[in-house]
Order: structure tokens, then sequence, then C-alpha cells
């Protein structure tokens, strides 16, 4: 059977941003850099975005367009016989379920808040009964099972259409209106009363906070939203790589795709940040700020109802952009594994994933006495734990020693796919540096996400 391939090059960079676009960097980049020095933090971020996250990201495309498959069987094509590298692929595909897991539960709550503000059923009169809204709708399991089942069905209805003509035009039309809507709502928070000084929270270099937040606390924070926010470890954006040509250089693919990344990011705290200073509402981070601080402010607007669903509207082409990525790696290794056509394979899948993402679901309210990581801790908290903690950084660890080592792939094969075609070539003074620096941050990256779980 002859491999599917995308339509376009703005397919491609789309799709892999949308991967790479996810909640995280929404709700998380603004809240963390304001708290660490606006414009420094940054700055320190963009950094090790270009140091740490643009590499992993060409050898993880380079892998997946030079083997022509998934995460399942990449490492079969690629390594040397008798070697033992195809054992990753196991944790890769299980990474990407055990995303799935928690990211559909969080999908949901995205559809569910933008049908309730649409619709007028949240109540945002005052803030308490905006807190028991989000309260309420975590208490009733049927709610969050139908909302998390929803995105299920999407994600693999759209991906049951074939690459080109459901994953790669639907993704390519959700993407481009989410650019659209954060460009219009971020315009809106930047003209309301007030909204200056919002922005020179967020944008000017503040070193008075910089030290109070502590330079290496900035640094390591930097660091963490760097690596994190491009989804690099688990072959999601691998089986992207297997789908195009060899028209162009991947180093400068990974690039566009950084850079689109972190207009998302900004672009969130451009919305947030100044809209919460002009209504003196508190920047917090995590769920509350999304759910709980924002219905507030979008209260107290103008029109307030209706950016209140055009954001969660956004919010919800974030989430499923990630969603239909990571369903796509899933199918890809599933159909390579067994055989199967794409059809069967989303039939199989949608209800393998809805009764695993059950649990997350269910975490909430009929499971809520189980805290895996200690009291007041769900079991979304204990799956992204692994995810994001453990499986990404190991994930990516092994991607760079298979690409530099010649034990695994070697340097010069790597080099010679990422550099085939036209743009931004990967130089022959980078090996020493992914060869041995790389490594070393993504270990300090993996060690400092344990310790607070340590501690």
């Amino acid at each position: 059977m002859e491999r599917e391939k995308l339509g376009s090059r703005l397919g491609f960079i789309l799709l892999s941003a949308g991967c790479a676009i996810g909640i995280g960097n929404v709700w998380k980049f603004p809240y963390v850099a304001g708290q660490n020095g606006g414009a420094i933090f940054i700055l320190i971020y963009l950094f090790f975005l270009v140091v740490l996250g643009i590499p992993v990201m060409t050898m993880e495309f380079s892998m997946g367009r030079a083997a022509k498959r998934s995460c399942a069987k990449m490492y079969n094509e690629l390594e040397p016989k008798g070697s033992k590298w195809h054992h990753h692929s196991k944790f890769a595909i299980a990474g990407n379920y055990l995303l799935m897991m928690f990211y559909t539960t969080v999908a949901g709550w995205m559809l569910k808040y933008f049908v309730d503000m649409a619709t007028g059923r949240l109540d945002f009169s005052t803030p308490e009964t905006v807190a028991a809204h989000f309260t309420a709708m975590n208490q009733d399991p049927w709610t969050l099972v139908f909302f998390m089942g929803l995105v299920v069905a999407i994600g693999f209805g759209v991906c049951a259409l074939g690459l080109q003509n459901g994953l790669e035009r639907i993704t390519k039309w959700m993407m481009l209106a989410l650019l659209a809507i954060m460009v219009v709502l971020a315009v809106n928070s930047l003209f309301l009363d007030g909204a200056q000084e919002g922005l020179a929270f967020y944008l000017l270099p503040s070193w008075s906070r910089f030290q109070e937040a502590g330079a290496l606390n900035v640094i390591v924070a930097a660091m963490n939203q760097a690596f994190f926010t491009l989804s690099l470890g688990i072959g999601a954006m691998a089986i992207f790589g297997s789908y195009i040509d060899k028209d162009h250089a991947l180093m400068g693919e990974s690039i566009n795709v950084a850079l689109l990344d972190t207009f998302v990011a900004i672009t969130a705290g451009l919305i947030i940040i100044p809209a919460c200073f002009a209504y003196n509402v508190e920047v917090s981070a995590g769920p509350s700020l999304i759910f709980i601080t924002l219905p507030n402010l979008f209260h107290n607007m103008p029109l307030g109802r209706l950016w209140g669903a055009l954001f969660f509207v956004f919010m919800s082409f974030a989430a499923l952009s990630t969603v239909l990525a990571v369903f796509e790696n899933i199918l890809s290794s599933t159909m390579e594994l067994f055989g199967w056509p794409r059809k069967k394979a989303c039939l199989v899948n949608l209800v393998v994933v809805f009764v695993l993402s059950l649990p997350c679901a269910l975490g909430f309210n009929v499971l809520e006495n189980i805290a895996p990581l200690g009291a007041g801790t769900t079991i979304l908290d204990f799956e992204d734990f692994l995810v994001s903690n453990i499986m990404l950084p190991l994930g990516s660890l092994v991607f760079v020693l298979f690409c530099t080592w010649s034990q695994g792939w070697g340097w010069e094969a790597f080099q010679k796919e990422a550099n085939t075609g036209q743009g931004v070539q990967v130089k022959p003074w980078m090996k020493n540096y992914c060869r041995y620096v790389l490594p070393c941050v993504i270990l300090v990256v993996f060690v400092l996400g344990l310790v607070p779980f340590l501690a």
C-alpha cells in the first residue's frame, strides 16, 4: 500500500505547529513570562528554543522523513542491524496514548465552556457563580465523559477522512482561524482602558522582577517552557516528517514551526495580561486563569459573551489541533503494526482511546479519592507528570543520541537527511554540541522536572 503524503508545505507547517501549539503554552506562557521578568524571560526562552527545541525537532523530522514510517517502525528502518534502539518505539507509542488519556478531557472542558459561553448558560454575574460553574462541571461525570467522548469522536472522525482530505484540510482551516481569532482578541485587549500597564508588565524588561524571581529560577522556567512547548520526544513530530517530500531542508522547517508556536504563545499573553490589568484581575496560572479569572473579565467587557465565546473557540482549536496531530501518530503506528486500513484503525482506536480516557474524566468526581501524587492531586496530574516529566525528556534524549552516535543512525546520515532540500542547513560545527552538550541539557531538564516531586 502506497504511503499517503501531505498535499502542501503549508499543510505540513500548520499540522506540525498545531501539534506543538497546545493549551499549556496558551495558559502557562503569559503567566510564567509575567512572573519572571517579562521581556527578559521571553529573550531567555527564545535562546533555549534555538539551542534546545529546534535541534531536537530537526532530528525528529529527519528520522520520520528518512524512514517514511511512524514512530512504531522508523527505528527498524534506520538502526544498525542487531541494535536495540527500536525498543524506544513502544515507549513513544505509549506516550502518545498517555498524552491523549488526559488531553481529551481538557479539550472537552474547552468545548463545554464555548457552548456555555455562547448559549448564555454560564452565569458570570459574580466571581462566586463563575467558580461554582467550573466546580459543578467537574463534579458531573456525565458531562465530562460526554465532552471527552465528543473530542475523541471528532478527532478520529476527521482522521478517518484521510490525510489530505481530512487531517490536512481541516487542520489548515482550523489553524488559520485560530490565528485570526487570536489577532482579533489581542487587538481588543490592547485597546481596553488600562491595558498599557499590562503591556508594560508583559513586554518591558524588568530587572527588579527578574532579580525578585531569581536569575536561576527564570533560566530554569525559560528552559522548561522552551523544551516542553514543542511536544518533542514521542514521535509526534516524526510522523509529519514521514509525510513530506525532500524539497526543503528540515532545520528551516523546524524554525518555521517554532516561530509559529512562539507567535501563538506571545499573542496569548497579549490577549490575557492587558485585559487582566485593565480590570484589576489577578494574573494566576493553571485552570483557574482560563475557567474562573477570564470569565469574570469577559463579564466586565462590552460584548463580553461574544469575546468569551471567541476565546473558547480559539482554546478549543488549540486543543483539537494537538488532538488531531497525536491521533494521526497513533493511527499511523497501528496501521503499520497491524496492517489495518485507515478506517478500521480509526474505529478500533476510537474505542481504545475513549476507554483509556475514562479514568481522567472520572478522576474529578467518581474517582476523586485517588490522589496518585499526594493529597489534592488527580489522575490528570499523574498522567501529565508521566508524559511531561519522564517520557518527553527521556524520549528526546534517545532521539538525540540516535542521531549523533555512530552506534545509532549517526551524525553523517542525520546531517545528510536534514540538509536535503533548500533552506537552513545543519552545520558541521553543530556535531559536538549536539553529541555532548545537548544530551546534558536535556538531562538537566529531566532532573529539574523530578525535583519537586521527590522533595
